[in-house]
């Protein structure tokens, strides 16, 4: 069903944009992607993002009537002992005549150390209909551990080295890894309590057109694997800016019935990504 799968915007993102923490940073020419719309005078060696990016996303079913909307922030935040820190956080809630009958809300944060670009904590606030539901990861990278709290009930598991949040981890990408036709990425990351691994396959170049601009854009597809299998719940497709900032401009999904699109209508770079 479309509405239970308004979140699948933010979900499907953290699915195929898990990356390897060894990749160096990627500076590109990040004023290449943008084909016709105008566009601030961008640094060459300015950061894939920055504080104060905003961007928002029209979901809609196969690309014909809209049925919710997403927005991605980045935030500046500041540990207890004063050292910068990035807050991640991503709302996707119904509109219109599905909001009427089935309201969605979901807000994803995650706060990240920018020195290491490691989790430090994961928290998820689902409301779907009458359900309601919140979940919290607390990373310990040293120990190799997390503490995952489902509506008050806790444990803690066993992580793999340089895992990573669902949502931090398409940060992570933009950041360091390159998108080179034919590449394959492997990445793991900690989601539900459950460690996955995440294939990330980068197709093609394509031009996308969206309302917020046209774009050149690299095309990439993902596959979820669960303790070595793959998990095939239907096809991931991504399009991100083919520049160092690598922003996603569109996501399509494939459902029971038809596909989830997301699509950019509103862009707003961060202060130092200008």
């Amino acid at each position: 069903m479309l509405v239970n799968n308004l979140s699948l915007f933010i979900r499907a993102m953290a699915v195929f944009s898990v990356i390897a923490l060894a990749a160096p940073p990627l500076n590109g020419n990040p004023a290449a992607a943008l084909v016709e719309s105008p566009s601030p005078a961008i640094s060459k060696n300015a950061p894939a993002f920055a504080p104060g990016e905003r961007l928002t996303y029209n979901v809609s079913w196969s690309n014909v009537f809209s049925a919710g909307t997403s927005v991605m922030e980045v935030l500046g935040e500041k540990s207890e002992d004063g050292r910068p820190l990035l807050l991640f956080r991503s709302t996707a809630k119904s509109i219109g005549v599905v909001d009427r009958f089935y309201p969605v809300k979901d807000v994803v944060e995650s706060l990240v150390d920018p020195r290491t670009f490691e989790s430090i904590s994961y928290h998820l606030d689902q409301s779907h209909g009458s359900r309601k539901r919140k979940r919290t990861l607390v990373f310990d990278h040293q120990h190799r551990t997390v503490t995952y709290t489902m509506n008050g009930s806790r444990e803690v598991f066993d992580i793999p080295e340089h895992t990573l949040d669902a949502l931090s981890a398409l940060y992570y990408v933009r950041a360091k890894e390159p998108l080179e036709i034919g590449r394959t990425i492997v990445v793991p990351i900690h989601d539900s309590g459950k460690n996955w691994t995440v294939e990330i396959f980068v197709l093609k170049k394509e031009k996308v057109e969206t309302p917020a601009g046209t774009f050149n854009t690299v095309m990439v597809k993902t596959y979820p694997k669960y303790e070595g299998v793959f998990m095939h719940k239907g096809e991931i497709f991504m399009w991100l800016t083919d520049d160092n900032r690598k922003i996603p401009v569109q996501m399509k999904s494939t459902i029971t019935i038809g596909s989830v699109m997301a699509t950019l209508t509103e862009m707003k770079l961060g202060d130092e990504a200008r």
